[in-house]
């Protein structure tokens, strides 16, 4: 299987949806842990990489073309 490829300020979309009802998500810091931004009400979750990975389906927006 081939590994996702995201970076810093990349949009992705998440395989549950957040309570506030959209599961676009802005990364805001990686490292062991990622830090990630609800895009629709601004919550963030820090989750670690192995467990993010698993939960992230695709990238939406990569953040070279913001």
């Amino acid at each position: 299987m081939e590994a996702k490829q995201y970076e810093l300020n990349d949009v992705v979309e998440m395989k549950k949806q957040h309570p506030c009802g959209t599961n676009a998500w802005k990364i805001i810091r990686l490292g062991a842990d990622i830090r990630i931004k609800c895009e629709g009400c601004g919550h963030s979750v820090m989750i670690a990489r192995r467990e993010f990975e698993k939960k992230m389906k695709k990238v939406l927006i990569k953040s070279s073309e913001a």
